[in-house]
């Protein structure tokens, strides 16, 4: 080949490529000292009896530790948001709204952890607002029946408050069954009840992506969660739950996050350490909750079966709701997917008759993609979906008994507009066209299953665990959790060390080297992580349908593989897009 024919040779840019190294390295210097600073806000938390995370300022009205029945729990009255005071934006007209979080391991706020929250929307309208807290340690032996009773006097403290106003309540993740449950026992004291990623079908869900509600049965039951909470000297490490969801989806979790911390450690620093101040301060519950709860609804399915019985003499009956409702879900979730928030109707009514009979309003709103957390923490979520609902709750109350489907008209694209610039319109639907099937018998037997395994375990193992048990002992087992030591170890006061990465990390943000984003090995980094986000997913998925076939071959009927309606199917198709998160 002629020399001038010859394509011209390209040498390394070695200037870019030492570029990019100094900013890789300094990047890895401020990521590890965001993990440095995680670490020691997880033990100042610790130390400081971990407050909640609300950005609101309040004042506690009732402490139900010092009930007759002592809980755990208090209800907070929002008074502002920095110089704004709540009772300067309050409307005389409107009711006031309890907004319930989740105890499902981590502390309470994560509702109303910055302005544009449920809170933040709900106080712009001009509602009064009232939340419902809890603190790390439940009192000695408090039951389920011991919480319901205080979550009443809680309504009633604010039903004196607001006379004729009978007030809204929200109920986010876990917090949507004790919403559900306090309405039961409140018959004509709460107005409209809001859910937001709540499950009340437990065996309801989409083989090979809602893994979760297999987990009772693979791991045969209720024993397991009593075996923990004996170690616990009583106490069940709400450590547990947290690594459950954790594990549930690690290409997120264990990847995902890290990977956009470190691909940009100055921009992610503070909204990081923020969600990982509430993701990693763990709250426990008693022994006796967590069994109730396990076995009653997670195992046994006994609220969406009609069969649940706390002892307290209320009949539990879903069909007995007085309340209009509303079921916030996505399809995104994969924690509490639409399945679990709405199948349960269905199963309890059998038609829209039946519905209708029962006098029951249940307007369902759903999200094409946004993930579980994201219906309760997203700002587009708050200032969107649930400024409609909000809006549109008289309009829901007015509705003829009946199945509905809220939709938001929205054709300026901006999630901060307001009435008349969107329109909301309640869709009529068929129970019966709901696209969830009764659940198989397999997760009958699975409970049947863990009641032996249960009945075992307290006859043979519980009492010799129990007499083992100490306060020492669970304090021993509560800082050797992993999800407490792979934080805590990376701070100073564990690892002298990391000072050393204090000092780098000042440096480096005294003086800091900035590569462009667009550059070739920047983007080429993406890529790779996107990948590697890609393989691990991949493994994952196997993961899931590997335990569909466990459970299959365990108890039965399951079907391996699931055959999606048409509308899910496409929904499934939104929600794994990347922008799903």
């Amino acid at each position: 080949m002629d020399d001038a024919t010859q394509p011209p040779l390209l040498l390394p840019d070695v200037t870019n490529a030492w570029a990019y190294g100094l900013d890789a390295w300094q990047r890895a210097i401020l990521f590890w000292d965001t993990l440095r600073e995680r670490a020691n806000d997880m033990l100042e938390r610790e130390a400081s009896g971990a407050p909640d995370v609300l950005a609101f300022r309040h004042e506690t009205l009732l402490d139900a530790r010092r009930f007759a029945r002592p809980v755990n729990y208090a209800l907070l009255r929002i008074t502002a948001y920095g110089n704004d005071q709540a009772d300067h934006c309050l409307d005389p007209d409107k009711p006031p709204l309890i907004v319930m979080d989740p105890r499902a391991g981590s502390g309470p706020g994560i509702g109303g952890y910055r302005r544009e929250s449920e809170l933040g929307i709900a106080l712009h309208e001009g509602y009064p607002v009232y939340f419902v807290s809890f603190f790390p340690a439940p009192c000695p032996g408090q039951t389920l029946v011991d919480v319901l009773h205080a979550l009443r006097s809680f309504t009633d403290e604010v039903l004196a408050r607001h006379p004729g106003k009978l007030p809204i309540l929200y109920g986010n993740c876990q917090a949507g069954w004790a919403a559900i449950l306090l309405a039961l026992h409140c018959q004509g004291a709460l107005g409209p009840v809001v859910l937001n990623g709540s499950p009340l079908s437990y065996w309801s869900g989409e083989a090979g992506v809602n893994p979760m509600r297999l987990a009772g049965g693979l791991v045969g039951g209720v024993w397991p969660v009593r075996l923990l909470a004996d170690l616990g000297d009583g106490q069940f490490d709400g450590a547990w739950l947290v690594q459950n969801f954790e594990t549930l989806k690690p290409d997120n979790t264990l990847w995902e996050k890290y990977a956009t911390l470190f691909l940009d450690p100055a921009g992610e620093h503070d909204r990081f350490l923020a969600f990982e101040r509430w993701w990693n301060a763990f709250f426990a519950l008693s022994r006796e909750e967590i069994t109730a709860i396990v076995r009653h609804l997670f195992v046994g399915n006994e609220l969406e079966r009609g069969v649940l019985d706390l002892g307290d003499g209320i009949p539990i009956d879903l069909r007995r709701l007085a309340s209009p409702l509303v079921v916030f879900a996505s399809y995104g979730d994969d924690i509490s997917p639409p399945h679990q928030a709405l199948a349960w109707v269905r199963h309890v009514h059998g038609n829209t008759e039946g519905l209708k009979r029962a006098g029951q309003r249940i307007v369902y709103l759903i999200n094409r993609k946004v993930g579980h957390l994201g219906i309760f923490v997203s700002a587009s979520v708050a200032r969107f979906e649930h400024r409609a609902i909000l809006e549109s709750l008289h309009d829901v109350e007015a509705l003829a008994p009946g199945l509905y489907e809220m939709k938001i008209d929205n054709p300026t694209g901006d999630p901060n507009c307001r009435k008349p610039h969107y329109r909301v319109v309640f869709e009529e639907r068929r129970v019966e066209d709901l696209p969830f099937e009764q659940p198989p018998s397999a997760f009958d037997r699975a409970r049947q299953v863990s009641e032996f395994s249960d009945q075992a375990y307290g006859l043979f193992l519980a009492p010799w665990i129990r007499a083992a048990s100490n306060p020492a002992t669970a304090m021993l087992l509560k800082w050797l959790h992993p999800m407490r030591s792979s934080r805590y170890l990376l701070s100073e006061k564990f690892d002298p060390w990391m000072l050393g990465v204090a000092v780098l990390a000042a440096a480096v943000r005294a003086n800091p080297a900035g590569v462009p984003r667009e550059s070739p090995l920047r983007i080429a980094e993406q890529e790779l992580v996107a990948q590697m986000t890609a393989a691990i997913r991949s493994v994952r998925q196997l993961r899931d349908v590997g335990f569909e076939f466990a459970f299959r071959h365990l108890y039965g009927d399951l079907p391996l593989v699931w055959q999606p309606t048409p509308d899910i199917a496409r929904d499934r198709e939104h929600a794994s897009r990347p922008e799903a998160g």
